[in-house]
């Protein structure tokens, strides 16, 4: 399948690669070339359009909105028009932006709010008749390992156990990964390697290992939707938080296992965690920089989320590190948050303001092997 733009002179097909692979068909592109990733969420629709640079990317232009395309999904099992028309409106934004750049090689990608609505495929159909874009609805297990992908530049030679939380706003993705028997130089090239899948695709030589992986169907927006009802801010967050954790049960790698907490690294993506970095560092004005790769103590979470408790709804819906986007959202992702630093056995939290755009962008350049060093 391509991914398509259409104009009022015809149809212009701009190949990509859904799975980032290698394919014969295709010439292989000029490095110059530009890529695009637009990742549709429950919350967002969010685009990076970039040239690949070295072994990493340079972002060229870059769009993120908040359409809440999954409101109402959890009592009606279905996408309303309103959210409908919100996210076709972003969408006409993202096809512009492309068109501008003429870019050619993009994948665009929607996540759990389609894949669980019924009407997904009318939908989908309307966003080509309104856009021309054409978007695909991905699989939990893709979404897990692009996340995955992403987060690779900022794991540590040292990491031995690495765990990745993407929080997204239907679904939330861990992927436990061994990185054990890979030479600590190579431990973040074998995860850029995983955008193939979890499966080890060469036995003859030490890899990164998905020792398991789950999609909860429990995201900043769906856990908040099931306890809407419950009116007491303190209460509601003990509940979401505990009920997360419930939902962890059949994700259970080295259970039994003595894990040491050096060696274990915890990456999570989301905006929850880049806000409540930013809250921590006191930012007047996000900064990516301040924030990617930071390293969090779960003390430090902890003070924050104790702080956002305080302000209750009115004070957070105030605060400008919140952002009024977010400050519905914020207590249900830093409840998941504070759930998974009770489980596992460390006290630090890596943060990665990076996820399944970058992903997305990672995998179709190194398919192309237009990234240094050859395709991963």
């Amino acid at each position: 399948m391509h991914s398509i733009i259409k104009n009022s002179s015809g149809v212009i097909n701009f190949p990509s690669k859904h799975d980032g692979s290698s394919n014969s068909g295709f010439n292989k592109p000029d490095p110059a070339d530009f890529y695009a990733a637009l990742d549709l969420g429950t919350n967002s629709c969010r685009m990076l359009v970039a040239q690949p640079k070295g072994s990493q990317f340079h972002v060229i232009d870059s769009f993120s909105k908040s359409v809440n395309l999954g409101v109402g999904l959890e009592a009606s099992g279905e996408l309303s028009k309103a959210s409908m028309a919100r996210t076709i409106g972003a969408l006409k934004i993202c096809q512009k932006k492309l068109r501008h750049h003429s870019v050619k090689r993009m994948r665009l990608v929607a996540t759990e709010a389609c894949r669980r609505a019924k009407n997904a495929s009318s939908f989908i159909r309307l966003v080509e008749r309104e856009t021309g874009l054409i978007l695909e609805i991905i699989k939990p297990e893709e979404e897990a390992r692009l996340a995955v992908v992403s987060c690779a530049p900022l794991v540590s030679i040292y990491t031995e156990q690495l765990l990745v939380v993407d929080i997204g706003g239907g679904s939330t993705e861990l992927v436990w990964i061994d990185l054990s028997d890979v030479a600590p130089h190579e431990r973040p090239r074998s995860i850029m390697r995983l955008h193939r899948g979890f499966e080890s695709l060469d036995e003859s030589t030490p890899s990164a290992k998905v020792v398991d992986w789950i999609s909860v169907p429990l995201g900043v927006a769906t856990l908040r939707d099931q306890f809407n009802d419950v009116k007491d801010d303190s209460a509601k967050f003990a509940l979401m938080s505990w009920h997360f954790e419930e939902n962890l049960s059949s994700f259970s790698p080295y259970r039994d296992a003595d894990l040491k907490r050096e060696g274990f690294q915890i990456v999570g993506t989301s905006g929850t965690v880049t806000t409540v970095a930013a809250s921590h560092l006191e930012l007047s004005r996000y900064d990516r920089n301040k924030v990617d790769g930071l390293r969090m103590t779960s003390d430090q979470i902890d003070h924050v989320i104790q702080s956002y408790l305080a302000m209750g709804p009115e004070g957070r819906r105030l605060d400008p590190r919140i952002g009024k986007d977010r400050h519905v959202l914020i207590m249900s992702g830093a409840a998941i948050l504070q759930a998974l630093m009770r489980v596992w056995p460390t006290d630090r939290l890596t943060v990665a303001d990076r996820g399944l755009r970058e992903g997305l962008l990672y995998a179709q350049m190194s398919g192309d092997g237009v990234l240094e060093g050859g395709p991963y």
